[in-house]
């Protein structure tokens, strides 16, 4: 057993407002996930809401539980599961059903399993569409009731989350129509609510939350039932995050034929536009697949272009850090993710200061939200502006766009922009003027911690005692280090040279106070943060990785640095911890304090890749791949638990985690190409592979559609040994493929 180092904290960790409960009601492990643009259904392996009690399961719209129950029952009886499974698209969740044996008198009338129930759902925009269709496979004819008990409470997303609101709006009168109910909430924002239900055949209404059927089926018969579901709203004004992916005023008119239709040409837009990936190994291409899969169903279009929601059920919505670093994981795949992750940011940029909402001119946005809590405050989240580093990875980001793509029309489109976060970050965001970015919150609501690692005992000394802001964390200044140089490329490349030589002197300056602030020589890695005093978090932690990925350590630091977090205190088995095992507040449940995150891999993974310490990054692939082929679906969550790697057994999951959650299903996609060494040389008209790796359980990897401008190739990897062979299989326009070593 690893000894703690220090001494545990005697100061109890503050507990954000907004801290996610580890309770079963909110647990979503084993839910089945659908998604349409900013609307999102959470339901059991039933395809049902919250047919068992309490539960985050439902309809969501705009950050609100449209319908919070839906689920059949025959004669009182719950169906008998017998299947239950997504299609590989995420685009329809298909589940298989029987009736339960039924008796009357005390005598069996009908057995169990005779009468077979397809359930098939599926989302558009703003609606859900559920089909039954029934089949009596007993050689007599077959009767029950069919009732479905439905339910619609209009909480806000923070309600469901575990929050409790000391008033709310008045729910209104059940509206009855011919096809089914409709339900009503007139929010304390004004803001009126509506469900709709709509069935066919229409049902007898046993009351406002049950709906009948009488079912005789003779034997061989079928039969089917429809169910829509529209989520409707009116007044208000329209948030940040209202302004696409689904806003519906009035009645909604979203159709079954059109919604899925939708969904296709979605589905087909991204596999148009980003490379595909296949390998000689099935599981891993199941991996991949899955991860394909759930990016392009979290992937958002809106008026700027593709933007990645961060993840179901808590953050079905804009994220700039997330959205950021999914773009940055998908970069060398998919350029078009990023090109619409800037021009989204650039709009909703804050041009004016608002210490409600974190905001000062020139900062990235951290979230937005649509729903009712949002809108009146009760939460900060409208158009919240509380994080240190989505304003220098919002410059880092254009400048890899402009490496990987030579796009400087885009760059000038939104110079403007890049040079409002350059200065937030000169000033602003370095209150003190020593070259470093810290953060403080300005909004009592806010974020006590406003990096990646955000929960309120995130950020400690090596006792366990929380540091006191204003806090420097190591990675930010990675990142805005990164942001500087690429700056000053962008600056050169625009015209603009005294712009240029600037932003490169603040690069080095601020390389040199890192190094001299941040370097920990006794452990041989940085120091997860200065607190309010400079002083030290004398922490081992994933963050020293992520400065690897802003490229500011030397290479001998860097390497001490990746050979510290490859060791069994750091790294788990399946991926590296947020923070080490031995340190006063590690905890292998907890959510930044121990846990693994897959994007948090990443990032070290890419940051590995700059300095071409390529075994460590074969170690990490393995290691998710491994935790991977554990979880449902093969599907790797927003984190599990830190639990060191037991022979035959998986990975610990952790129990709030979403899923699926962006950055980590683009995970997988970034650490591939640090392996590969991608780099791409515009001007050149060069696709250049430096030193490519592949694992020993790899042997072939084919690359399809990877682009660079107007050309693109399709490309197949064959490893020997220890080589890895480069083949053209297919080359349209002026493109040169190069592997260096």
């Amino acid at each position: 057993m690893t000894a703690l180092r220090g001494r545990p904290a005697v100061k109890e960790p503050r507990v954000s407002p907004f801290y996610i409960p580890a309770t079963a009601p909110v647990s979503i492990q084993g839910r089945r996930v659908l998604k349409h643009g900013g609307c999102f259904a959470l339901l059991d392996e039933f395809g049902s809401a919250q047919a068992t009690g309490p539960g985050p399961e439902g309809l969501f719209f705009e950050d609100t539980r449209y319908l919070s129950q839906l689920h059949p029952t025959i004669d009182d009886q719950r169906p008998l599961l017998l299947s239950s499974r997504m299609t590989q698209d995420n685009a329809l969740l298909a589940v298989d059903i029987a009736n339960p044996d039924l008796s009357a008198g005390g005598k069996l009338r009908l057995p169990g399993a005779l009468v077979h129930i397809e359930l098939g759902i599926a989302l558009g925009d703003g609606a859900l569409f559920l089909t039954l269709d029934l089949r009596n496979y007993g050689g007599v004819p077959a009767s029950f009731r069919l009732d479905f008990h439905v339910d619609a409470d209009f909480a806000d997303i923070f309600e469901v989350r575990g929050a409790v609101r000391p008033r709310r709006g008045l729910f209104l009168p059940v509206e009855w129509r011919p096809e089914g109910p409709r339900y009503g909430y007139r929010g304390l924002d004004g803001i009126v609510r509506r469900t709709s239900l709509a069935f066919d055949p229409p049902p007898d209404p046993a009351s406002d939350n049950r709906m009948s059927w009488l079912i005789d089926l003779a034997a061989g018969a079928t039969q089917r039932l429809q169910l829509d579901v529209q989520c409707e709203r009116q007044g208000g004004q329209r948030s940040v995050g209202q302004r696409f992916g689904g806003q519906r005023l009035g009645r909604g008119t979203a159709t079954r034929a059109g919604s899925l239709a939708a969904t296709e040409r979605h589905i087909a837009e991204r596999r148009g536009r980003a490379a595909g990936l296949t390998s000689g190994n099935e599981s891993f291409n199941g991996w991949l697949q899955r991860s394909r899969a759930d990016l392009d169903m979290l992937i958002t279009e809106t008026p700027e272009g593709p933007y990645a929601y961060a993840g179901i059920p808590w953050f079905c919505t804009v994220f700039g850090r997330d959205g950021l670093i999914t773009a940055l994981e998908c970069l060398w795949l998919d350029p078009d993710l990023a090109a619409g992750t800037l021009r989204y940011l650039a709009a909703h940029q804050a041009i004016a200061p608002d210490p409600t909402a974190d905001a000062e001119p020139g900062k990235i946005l951290h979230e937005t939200r649509g729903g009712e809590m949002a809108a009146l405050g009760e939460v900060p989240f409208a158009q919240y502006y509380g994080s240190v580093d989505s304003t220098p990875l919002f410059v880092l980001l254009a400048a890899r766009y402009y490496e990987r793509t030579g796009d400087l029309k885009l760059i000038r489109r939104i110079w403007p922009h890049i040079q409002a976060a350059l200065g937030w970050m000169r000033r602003l965001g370095d209150a003190d003027g020593d070259g470093l970015l810290e953060y403080d919150r300005k909004s009592l609501n806010g974020l006590i911690n406003q990096g990646w690692k955000d929960s309120a005992d995130a950020i400690m000394h090596e006792d366990g005692s929380l540091a006191e802001a204003p806090i420097a964390l190591a990675e930010v200044q990675a990142y805005a280090y990164a942001a500087y140089l690429g700056a000053s490329t962008m600056a050169a490349a625009l015209s603009r040279p005294a712009e240029a030589g600037e932003l490169e002197e603040l690069a080095r300056q601020l390389k040199r106070r890192f190094e001299a602030a941040f370097w920990l020589e006794d452990l041989g890695t940085y120091a997860l943060a200065l607190d309010g005093a400079k002083r030290p978090c004398r922490v081992r932690s994933s963050n020293a990785g992520h400065v690897l990925l802003g490229g500011l350590a030397s290479y001998d630091r860097a390497a001490r640095v990746a050979d510290g977090l490859m060791t069994g205190d750091c790294f788990s088995g399946w991926g590296i911890r947020t923070l080490a095992a031995g340190e006063a507040r590690y905890n292998p449940i907890s959510y930044h304090n121990g846990s693994i995150w897959p994007h948090d891999n990443a990032m070290i993974a890419m940051g590995l890749g700059r300095y071409r310490l390529r075994a460590p990054i074969l170690t990490l692939l393995s290691g998710l791949f491994d935790a991977a082929q554990f979880m449902e679906r093969s599907r790797l969550p927003e984190l599990f638990c830190g639990f060191s790697r037991r022979s035959a057994m998986g990975p610990t999951s952790y129990p709030v985690a979403c899923s699926p959650q962006a950055w980590a299903a683009g995970a997988p996609f970034a650490v591939l190409g640090a392996l590969l060494g991608v780099a791409f040389a515009p001007q050149e008209r060069q696709i250049r592979f430096i030193r490519p790796t592949l694992p020993p359980w790899l042997e072939v990897l084919e690359i399809s559609n990877l682009r660079l401008g107007d050309a693109s190739v399709d490309l197949q990897l064959r490893r020997s040994r220890e080589d890895v062979g480069l083949t053209v299989l297919r080359r349209d326009g002026s493109v040169e493929v190069v592997v260096t070593s």
